[in-house]
């Protein structure tokens, strides 16, 4: 050892991901892989109507079947009948009315699946159907059917935001536009369909296995309808394929039913969707119908914006309430706007319920509001990045809800400069548009930016809880309340602890989140994992490893704030060869009784809130992102290809760069789908898209070429200067898809996705399946 400078950190490095051997190894156990003795298999029995009243539920054919051991329905709920995270009104199996197609009225359970499956088929439903309401402008018109009585005109949410004068501020603007935008329903397509196994517990309690984005809303879903104390039900998340924040309500309900089936029989049961199960059943993210109205004056300064949002929640609240409190903070863009009037509704329909999604509320908003700013440039004559230069937020700007941003590095600017420098902005914008003349295939340059509030904000209480145990042969478990979702969470936090602690990130064994062993830390969303979960484990890790400098400052003859640690060794700072091994500092604050498990807790920062105006400190940092797509466009068939996007990303610091690339990656991936492939097709409630044969999601010929750009400004809130990286790369590349296309052949699209019939004088512009040419599926 030569040199503190010397010592290896983990926290910085590319570290490859502590549970990758696993998973590409096969040895990683998801829900559907779990088999317990004994075990009954569950299959739900789901409405044939989008809305009706439950008349009569016979289930004695079922039950006479051979291999059906019992048919649940409501009135064998024991507890309550209704769960839900923010409004517990969602019904755990039906007893009354039906409000949408995944709605189930019975539970089936049998020896093996296909006898499940069979008897559900057998239980007779009678049903009085109900009028139904499938536009949510129509839901909220007088005289529309009624979903919830204690909802009127089926307003599920609506959230303002009052700054200023917005009529003084469109009398000062010397140009006003307005202008519409809608977004479609659409899929998580996470690789794995739901899954869950439950057991009886000790005590007359249950414990539960599978797929779940967040066990401790899962645990308190279970614990209510078995009628349980929190202490008795115990959730244990398996290795997870995929979620992107569709794991949520939709476990509650399989894990609840799973569970009432062990109460009801003493024996564990598994239930596990088909895909086709899953696309009817699981929430998807909110369509929106968007109204803008934007004053500017001709030097590109905005006076006023006006904004009226609807979102379709379909048949319960789910995450609405939120998910539309987010597009509030976000639906006038990274932009300084004295004057702003916003209204965002959500609306009951009788549709599949909408809920949390990767982006949850700002995709939509930003497809909005990044098309508008582009359309306003072209009013102005002026050049997008310009415009956005005139008006972005830096250092000292008020946002429309009334926060001051002066504790953080604001980069947005800085994000911009570093996309279009990187992506040669400049000069294509200039040698398309000459070089596009007469061709057949033209192509085009376009950008957005955004800002995004990290953690939870004030949605509510955000804390997040950790534990760090050394053992006593130096190895080190990590477990904490937050959960992998396939993020590289496990990742992250091990090499945070390892980081703390010295040691190198082989001897770090991160432990599956199992909500009886670790504090309730809320639920695994909003990009919250390494700003608020990193946090926590510093902090365990810290008091950890302060408990060993203890002992070993004595042998060193030092203080133990004179000590530090890495690559397993523990030295003097000022004298590195003065040192010990980490394991022999381990042996001594064992044979000292030292206290080598600590607890980590960490909470968010204040925030406030005032829900009559929409003003205050809706989160406590921000992160700021641009991206830049580079389109090509077949005029002759049609056919839209992005070839290149440039993704400039603040994260303050990246624990793990090839972590952070992967997410932006991943991100453009999502966004380039939800520009020009996805929706999910209703017929009057009806899911008509029931595989992936008919979701179109982009293949690995469709993904772009991404230059991924790290930018950093360590933010004084997250551990290292870490804030965010999920969320914010996958609700920029809609909007920047459109804006390159209308850049490439002069037609403004303002819907998604873009498959565009009105784009080329009625031509069907449909995107490309693979990047050669070959013709759109």
């Amino acid at each position: 050892m030569n040199c503190k400078d010397q010592m290896w950190h983990p926290v910085g490095t590319r570290a490859p991901r502590v549970d990758g051997a696993d998973k590409v190894t096969g040895r990683a156990l998801f829900g559907a892989d779990l088999t317990f003795d004994n075990m009954l298999w569950g299959q739900p029995v789901r409405t044939l109507y989008p809305h009706a009243r439950i008349v009569a539920i016979d289930t004695s054919k079922a039950e006479a079947m051979p291999g059906v051991v019992r048919v649940l329905t409501a009135e064998d709920v024991p507890g309550s009948r209704t769960f839900g995270v923010v409004v517990p009104h969602q019904p755990v199996l039906c007893w009354d009315r039906v409000r949408f197609m995944g709605d189930a009225v019975a539970l089936v359970l049998a020896e093996s699946r296909e006898a499940a499956q069979a008897a559900a088929h057998s239980v007779q439903m009678e049903y009085e159907e109900l009028p139904s309401v499938f536009d949510p402008e129509e839901a909220i018109r007088p005289g529309a059917p009624q979903l919830h009585d204690e909802y009127p005109g089926n307003i599920a949410g609506h959230h303002v935001v009052r700054k200023g004068d917005v009529e003084q501020g469109f009398a000062q603007a010397d140009v006003i536009l307005e202008r519409d935008y809608t977004t479609q329903l659409i899929e998580h397509a996470y690789i794995e369909p739901e899954a869950a196994a439950a057991l009886p517990g000790p005590g007359g309690g249950v414990t539960v296995y599978g797929s779940i984005q967040n066990p401790f809303s899962c645990r308190r879903a279970v614990a209510g309808v078995l009628g349980l104390p929190l202490a008795k039900v115990r959730i244990v998340q398996s290795h997870m394929g995929g979620s992107f924040g569709g794991k949520d309500e939709v476990m509650s309900a399989m894990c609840a039913r799973a569970a009432l089936g062990v109460q009801l029989t003493g024996r564990p049961v598994k239930i596990v969707n088909t895909r086709e199960e899953s696309l009817v059943e699981s929430y998807k993210r909110h369509p929106y119908k968007m109204h803008y109205k934007i004053g500017v004056r001709r030097d590109g300064r905005i006076t006023a914006m006006e904004v009226r949002m609807l979102a379709d929640a379909g048949g319960y609240a789910s995450q609405s309430l939120f998910v539309t409190w987010r597009s509030t903070v976000q639906a006038t863009g990274p932009y300084v706007v004295d004057n702003v009037k916003t209204d965002i509704y959500a609306a009951f329909t009788n549709n599949t319920y909408t809920g949390a999604m990767r982006g949850f509320g700002s995709p939509q908003a930003i497809f909005a509001n990044e098309s508008l700013m582009d359309e306003v440039a072209l009013e102005l004559g002026m050049d997008p990045v310009q415009l956005r230069m005139v008006n972005g937020f830096e250092g000292g700007s008020v946002t429309a809800t009334g926060h001051k941003l002066d504790e953080h590095t604001v980069s947005l600017k800085e994000v911009v400069r570093k996309a279009t420098e990187a992506a040669g902005w400049d000069e294509k914008r200039a040698r398309l548009q000459t070089e596009n003349q007469g061709r057949a295939i033209k192509r085009g340059i376009g950008m957005a930016c955004s800002f995004r509030g990290c953690a939870l904000g004030a949605e509510g209480v955000d804390a997040a809880a950790a534990i760090v145990s050394v053992q006593t042969d130096g190895s080190v478990l990590v477990l904490s309340g937050l959960a992998e979702n396939g993020q590289g969470l496990k990742t992250i936090f091990s090499q945070i602890a390892a980081t703390e602690l010295g040691v190198t990130l082989d001897r770090v064994v991160f432990m599956e989140t199992d909500t009886s062993t670790v504090p309730d830390s809320g639920p695994t969303v909003a990009s919250r994992s390494t700003i608020m979960g990193g946090s926590a484990v510093r902090i365990a890790a810290q008091k950890a490893r302060d408990a060993l400098f203890e002992g070993a400052a004595a042998k060193l003859g030092v203080g133990p704030g004179e000590l530090a640690a890495a690559s397993n060794e523990v030295y003097v700072a000022n004298d590195p060869a003065r040192s010990m091994h980490f394991d022999d500092a381990v042996k001594i604050a064992w044979n000292e009784g030292r206290l080598m498990a600590q607890f980590g807790w960490y909470g968010a920062p204040h925030v406030n809130w005032d829900e009559h105006t929409g003003q205050g400190k809706a989160y406590f940092t921000y992160v700021y992102a641009c991206q830049v797509a580079e389109v090509a466009v077949d005029t002759q068939t049609g056919q839209v290809i992005v070839e290149r996007v440039t993704a400039a990303h603040d994260v303050g610091r990246a624990i793990n760069p090839q972590t952070v690339e992967g997410q932006i990656y991943g991100g453009v991936a999502m966004s380039t789908g939800y520009g020009l492939l996805e929706e999910v097709e209703l017929n009057e409630g009806a899911t008509r898209t029931r595989n992936f044969d008919e979701y179109l999601i982009p293949t690995a010929m469709d993904v772009p070429e991404v230059n991924a750009i790290i930018v950093e400004n360590a933010d004084p809130y997250g551990p290292y200067g870490a804030k965010t990286i999920g969320e914010p790369t996958c609700e920029l590349g809609a909007a920047a898809i459109a804006n390159a296309i209308f850049h490439a052949v002069g037609t403004r699209v303002r819907a998604l996705p873009m498959d565009m019939e009105r784009v080329l004088l009625g031509r069907t512009l449909r995107p490309m399946r693979g990047r050669r040419g070959s013709e759109a599926r």
